[in-house]
């Protein structure tokens, strides 16, 4: 499995009430979860000031990042997304340790 960060900012459409809104967040946040159970989630942050997020994401490569992880997410049509794919760094303190499924 490759890793990514991934930066996403959501903006939620003029006219969406505010009911379908927190519905997609709700299945949002169950969307996470099962992402992260099975790997593809690693870790994901809230800058402090911005209403984005920065996550470290894992996959085969980043056509599965998309069609499969990132495209799954029920807020993905509100979303603008920006992938860099990563690469180990022989100065890493902490070098990756397998996750789950041997992520």
């Amino acid at each position: 499995m490759r890793e990514f960060l991934v930066r996403i900012t959501t903006t939620v459409p003029e006219g969406v009430s505010p009911e379908e809104a927190d519905q997609r967040r709700a299945a949002e946040a169950v969307r996470a979860a099962e992402l992260a159970a099975t790997g593809h989630l690693a870790r994901l942050w809230r800058p402090v000031g911005e209403l984005s997020s920065v996550g470290l994401w894992r996959a085969a490569d980043e056509e599965e990042l998309h069609a499969k992880v990132l495209g799954t997410l029920p807020l993905r049509p509100w979303m603008a997304v920006e992938v860099t794919p990563l690469t180990s760094h022989p100065n890493d303190p902490h070098p990756a340790e397998p996750g789950p499924h041997g992520i």
